[in-house]
């Protein structure tokens, strides 16, 4: 009996559909109004006041002291002086140093045409400015117009979004090998503490610390994530010892390979935080190379661009999907079974690594307390993605997918302001439906 279009169609596709289903609710829970910020905010008052006013005016601008509101007073008056308006004044402070600006003003008999003020404007005192003097009675104040739009759709936080999660869902690609030949692997986030203490470590011991060159930095993060990949084999070849049963389940072994890394951490960093990097070690967690997007979500779409190719178009993805099946058979059929397993473990635990690397860069450090309940995290977007913890099937598109859905659904509650423990108790809910459907649909099949 054939499965039917559409049950095949939700099988594909049926986690980014819940995705943009998560994206609409968020968007439609986080409407409001809004304002154009800094050097667009500074281009529409501009405007404005053109409209309102004759040059040369005189204008007085009114920000905030925050990176947005003094690109707002440059690009306004950058745009004023430009179309042959005079700036009286740029007052960036609080409502008692615009009161003594103003007052100024008035002494010198130089009261502004116009009030130009950025988002946030002290709109106490700018509604009574007759209180400083009669002569602002009639001064008008511009800002910018007001337009509704949802927090959770607002650029910088979508981009925020694939930052936040780029480090889980680099992790996820090498878990996503691991899990669909039917292990599991819990050190991962333990090995995200041991990368981002190697690393740092061997910046600060070897590389130079503060000083360290570029090249000098690629060598000891690369030293850290050759690291992880040796633990990550180390596991491959204990899972792997015995050929015949009784073997030792992944979870034993990974349980304490994560005990032993997380040791590990602590011992080489001596419980402490090493921060003795220089300033550029942060280009790959916080860089932009391409516009706005993150060098760290750049990153992570290489990976799993990577992945997605090794999991379709290799033998080798063919040899990891065959012995999640069934690794029995796939031996017998000439499949490197032991091979295939050390090779899938020691992925996961250079990813992992990496991950680690990507943590440290964002946070300009590294801690023996990073990656603390990364691999539930890891699981769970392995597992809402689609990936069947019995094996042999899964994709890593789906992975990726998965992750999203987590980050979404944790960025949003955020953005509503639930706790931090109601939000683990909708994940674990989360993970525990995946589980569930997943179960279903094999009983369908």
């Amino acid at each position: 009996m054939k499965t039917p279009a559409i049950s095949r169609t939700l099988s594909d596709y049926g986690m980014v559909l819940v995705l943009v289903i998560l994206c609409a609710a968020f968007s439609a829970a986080t409407w409001d109004e809004q304002s154009p910020r800094g050097a667009a905010a500074g281009e529409q008052v501009a405007g404005f006041v053109r409209a309102r006013v004759a040059p040369p005016g005189p204008i007085v601008i009114v920000a905030k002291r925050t990176p947005e509101d003094s690109d707002f007073a440059g690009s306004i008056a950058e745009s004023l002086r430009g179309a042959g308006y005079r700036i009286a004044a740029t007052v960036q402070g609080d409502p008692s140093e615009l009161r003594s600006a103003l007052s100024a003003l008035v002494e010198a008999d130089d009261v502004p045409a116009a009030i130009a003020c950025g988002e946030s404007p002290p709109r106490g005192l700018l509604s009574r400015l007759d209180s400083i003097s009669p002569r602002f009675a009639d001064v008008p104040v511009i800002a910018p117009r007001t337009y509704r739009w949802p927090n959770f759709l607002k650029s910088d936080n979508l981009l925020n979004i694939a930052n936040q999660i780029a480090v889980i869902a680099i992790i996820a690609a090498g878990m996503t090998l691991v899990i669909v030949t039917g292990g599991i692997d819990l050190s991962v986030g333990s090995l995200v503490a041991f990368s981002s203490v190697v690393a740092a470590v061997l910046i600060r011991d070897y590389g130079g610390a503060e000083n360290a060159s570029i090249a000098s930095m690629i060598g000891c993060c690369a030293a850290s994530i050759g690291a992880c990949a040796l633990v990550g084999m180390s596991t491959g070849v204990l899972v792997t010892l015995f050929r015949n049963p009784p073997r030792i389940p992944p979870f034993i072994v990974t349980l304490s390979v994560m005990l032993m890394a997380s040791g590990a951490a602590y011992m080489i960093a001596e419980g402490q935080s090493v921060n003795q990097v220089p300033p550029s070690f942060v280009w790959l967690g916080r860089g932009a190379d391409l516009g706005r997007v993150p060098n760290a979500v750049v990153l992570m779409i290489a990976i799993y661009a990577a992945v997605h190719v090794l999991m379709t178009r290799t033998s080798i993805g063919r040899y990891i999907y065959a012995v999640g099946g069934n690794a029995e058979a796939a031996r017998m059929s000439g499949v490197p079974v032991r091979n295939v397993l050390v090779l899938v473990y020691s992925v996961c635990g250079g990813l992992a690594g990496l991950g680690g690397v990507v943590l440290a860069s964002q946070l300009r450090s590294g801690a023996p307390t990073y990656g603390i309940m990364y691999e539930l995290y890891v699981i769970a977007a392995v597992v809402v993605g689609g990936t069947s913890l019995s094996g042999g099937e899964g994709r890593v598109l789906g992975t990726l997918v998965g992750a999203f859905i987590i980050a979404v659904i944790q960025n949003g509650m955020n953005l509503i302001g639930l706790e931090s423990y109601t939000q683990k108790i909708v994940l674990g809910g989360i993970i525990l439906l995946a589980v569930l459907l997943d179960m279903m649909k094999k009983r369908l099949r």
